[in-house]
C-alpha cells in the first residue's frame, strides 16, 4: 500500500502552502501543543497521526465536538477545533457546503448519443487500449488537441476516479462521496447523488434494451456497494463488501453478464500504526454480488485461514495475528473462457508473509474457488507501524511493500497465444501463461522500483501490435532501493519482454518547482490508434507516439481554472487514473494531495480541433 513520507510534519510542512498560510499554521501549532503527545503513540489507544491524516476535517470536527474527543478538546474554542481539524484534513471547511451550480436543461438528460464506454478498463480483460473508430483520436489529430472545459469538484483536494462515460454522458465519483453525472459536450451537471464516503473507484455501466435503463455500479471508500438508476441518480441497492472495520473498496468493480465482481482493500495498513492494535485481521479477496438485487453469490479470500494469535506479541504486550494483508486494489480481469478472473495483490501486513502475497490470483467466475495463485515475490510484509519511531506492529520482513496494483491484463497476440500481463511495483512487468496455472514466460526489469512504483497504477496494449506499454514512477522518494532510476514509458514486445522503446522524464523537478512535484508517472495509461497517453505526478499529460514513445503533444494541467461548475479549479498532480478517449474526447482528473504531492480538485474536457 501507500507509504508517505517518513514523519508526519514533513508531510504537513509540504501540504502547509496549500490553503492560508497563517490559519495552517495555528493549526500545525494547536495540534502539537494540544494532540501530539497522545496520537504519536504516547497513547495506545489513541489513533496514530497518520491515521488522522486519511480523515476528513469534517470528521476531525465532529470527533472533537461531539464524538470521541468530546471531552480532551473542552479547554478549546471553536476558532482552535477548526484549525486543528483543517490542519489535519488538508483542506479548509465551508461554512456553507459547497455545490455545483450548473445544473442543465431538464430534457437534455434524454439523448442518447454517442457510444458506450461501459467499463473502467475499457473492457473485461483490462487492456486500456480504444479502438480510433471509438475514441476519434489518432496519430494526426492529436496535435490539434484544446481544453474545452474544466469541471471543479466542491471540497477536493484530490481527484481518482477515472470518469465512464456512457452515450454522452460523463459518470464520476469524488472525494466527498458524492457521484455526478456530467454532460459530455458542455461540461452540465445531470445530477448528484450523496454515497457514504470517499468513491475512489470507476463506475461500471449496465444498459437494458428494453425496457431502456442505464444501472450504474460502485464501491466507496467504507466498503459499500452500490447500484444506482443512471437517469436520475436514485439507488437502486446498496450492500456492503465484508464486516471487517477496516474494508475499502479502491480497486473498481468489474460488471460480467449479470455479476458484479468488487476486489477488497483496506486501510489496516494504517491502524496498525496505534501501537495497541492487535495486527493484523484483513485479508484480501473477491466478492460477487447479482447485479439486479444486489444479493451476495459468493465470497472468497486470497488469505486462506482465518488470522490467530502467533504467539509473538510487541513491546507493548499486544499479540500478533497472521495470516493477514493481501488487499486487493486493482480491478479484475475477466477470462469467459476459462471461467475465471485474475487479480493483484498487495504486500502482507503480519509476520509470516503469506504466500499468496504480492501475487496473481485466479479466482472461478462462478463459485469464488480459487484455481491457482502465482507469487511474484514471496516474503513481503509490511504496515506503517515500520515508518515511525515506536514501530511495535512492524512485521519483521518490514517491506519492501512490492504490490501488484495495476489491473492484470489478458491479451491474445496475433498467433493466438493469450498471455496474462503484469506489472509491479517492483519495477518488473512480467507475462504468465492463463493455460498453465500462471506458469511465467518472461520477466523484464524496467525500472527500479519502490513504495510509489515501479508500475503502480496501469499498463495498455497495442493489439494491432502486440506491444505492451509500462508506465513506471521511480519516485526520488524510494532511498532505500539500489538500482538506477527510470520514471517514463517503456515499451514492450509481449511476445518476448523486450523492451522496444523507452521515453524517459526528468529525475527530478526544475528548481522552484511547487513543493510535492515528482516528474515519475504513476497514473495508468491509454492508448489508442498511434497514440499512449500518460500522465505524471508533476501534473503533466502528455500523448506519445506508439511507434517510437515520442512526445508529440502535452499539457500542464498545475493552474487555475474558470470551471463549469461554479467552483474554483485547480489542477495538480496527475496520479491514479489514466485518460479516457471516446468521440473526439479526452477527459483526465487533475489534482493529488497525498503523501505531499500536488492537491487539485478538476475534472478536464479536451477535445480535437476540427
Amino acid at each position: 500500500m501507500y507509504r508517505v513520507f517518513a514523519g508526519f510534519f514533513a508531510w504537513a510542512v509540504m501540504t502547509a502552502p496549500v490553503f492560508a498560510a497563517s490559519a495552517m499554521a495555528s493549526g500545525e501549532d494547536l495540534f502539537s501543543e494540544n494532540c501530539l503527545a497522545c496520537h504519536d503513540g504516547g497513547a495506545p489507544k489513541a489513533p496514530h497521526v497518520v491515521m488522522l491524516q486519511v480523515m476528513s476535517p469534517e470528521s476531525v470536527l465532529a470527533a472533537m465536538e461531539s464524538g470521541v474527543m468530546k471531552a480532551q478538546s473542552a479547554h478549546l474554542d471553536a476558532e482552535e477545533k477548526l484549525a486543528i481539524a483543517e490542519f489535519l484534513g488538508g483542506r479548509p471547511i465551508s461554512t456553507e457546503p459547497l455545490v455545483v451550480s450548473n445544473f442543465c436543461a431538464k430534457d437534455s438528460n434524454d439523448k442518447a448519443s454517442g457510444h458506450a464506454v461501459t467499463s473502467w478498463g475499457m473492457g473485461a480483460t483490462n487492456p486500456r487500449s480504444v479502438p480510433g473508430s471509438v475514441s476519434g483520436i489518432n496519430r494526426e489529430n492529436t496535435p490539434s488537441l484544446a481544453l474545452s472545459w474544466a469541471y471543479a469538484f466542491p471540497g477536493a483536494t484530490r481527484v481518482r476516479s477515472q470518469p465512464t462515460v456512457h452515450r454522452g454522458v460523463i459518470y464520476t465519483g469524488t472525494q466527498d462521496g458524492r457521484v455526478y453525472a456530467i454532460d459530455l459536450a458542455s461540461g452540465c451537471t445531470h445530477w448528484v447523488y450523496a454515497a457514504k464516503a470517499e468513491v475512489r473507484s470507476s463506475v461500471s455501466v449496465h444498459e437494458d434494451a428494453e425496457p431502456a435503463a442505464v444501472t450504474l455500479y460502485f464501491g466507496d471508500f467504507n466498503g459499500n456497494v452500490y447500484a444506482l438508476d443512471g437517469t436520475t441518480g436514485q439507488p437502486l441497492w446498496v450492500r456492503n463488501v465484508d464486516d471487517h472495520p477496516d474494508v475499502t473498496i479502491t480497486g473498481s468493480p468489474k460488471l460480467h453478464g449479470d455479476t458484479l465482481y468488487v476486489p477488497m482493500s483496506s486501510r489496516e495498513w494504517a491502524t496498525a500504526a496505534d501501537p495497541n492494535y492487535p495486527c493484523c485481521t484483513f485479508r484480501g479477496g473477491v466478492a460477487a454480488f447479482d447485479r439486479q438485487s444486489g444479493a451476495l453469490r459468493w465470497k472468497n479470500y486470497v488469505v486462506d485461514g482465518e488470522p490467530s494469535a502467533t504467539g509473538a506479541k510487541t513491546a507493548l504486550g499486544t499479540p500478533i495475528l497472521a495470516p493477514s494483508g493481501a488487499p486487493v486494489w486493482n480491478s479484475p480481469s475477466i477470462d469467459e473462457a476459462r471461467g475465471v478472473l485474475y487479480v493483484g495483490t498487495g504486500e502482507a501486513y503480519s509476520s509470516p508473509a503469506h504466500g499468496a502475497s504480492d501475487a496473481v490470483v485466479a479466482f472461478d467466475l462462478e463459485t469464488g474457488e480459487r484455481r491457482w495463485v502465482h507469487q511474484a515475490l514471496a516474503g513481503d510484509a509490511w504496515n506503517m507501524s515500520c515508518n515511525l519511531a515506536q514501530p511495535d506492529n512492524c512485521p519483521q520482513e518490514d517491506g519492501p511493500d512490492f504490490d501488484i496494483g495495476a489491473a492484470t491484463i489478458l491479451h491474445r497476440d496475433s498467433a493466438g497465444r493469450e498471455r496474462l500481463l503484469v506489472g509491479q511495483k517492483s519495477g518488473d512487468v512480467f507475462a504468465l501463461d492463463p493455460a498453465a496455472k500462471g506458469e511465467l514466460l518472461w520477466k523484464t526489469a524496467v525500472g527500479r522500483g519502490g513504495f510509489y512504483g515501479g508500475v503502480h497504477w496501469g499498463m495498455a496494449v497495442d493489439p494491432e501490435r502486440d506491444v505492451l506499454y509500462a508506465p513506471i514512477a521511480d519516485t526520488d522518494i524510494n532511498d532505500r532501493f539500489a538500482g538506477q532510476r527510470k520514471p517514463g514509458l517503456h515499451a514492450l514486445d509481449i511476445k518476448t519482454g523486450e523492451i522496444l522503446w523507452e521515453a524517459p522524464v526528468a529525475l527530478s523537478c526544475p528548481e522552484g518547482a511547487p513543493p510535492g512535484c515528482d516528474p515519475g508517472l504513476s497514473a495508468a495509461v491509454t492508448a489508442t490508434a498511434g497514440v499512449v497517453f500518460s500522465g505524471a505526478l508533476d501534473g503533466t499529460l502528455r500523448a506519445h507516439d506508439s511507434r517510437t514513445g515520442e512526445v508529440i503533444w502535452q499539457y500542464d494541467t498545475v493552474r487555475s481554472y474558470d470551471s463549469v461548475s461554479g467552483i474554483a479549479g485547480q489542477g495538480g498532480a496527475i496520479e491514479s487514473d489514466g485518460a479516457v478517449l471516446v468521440d473526439g474526447s479526452l477527459l483526465i482528473n487533475s489534482g493529488y494531495l497525498w503523501g505531499g504531492r500536488l492537491p487539485g480538485n478538476v475534472l478536464l474536457h479536451f477535445s480535437v480541433e476540427q
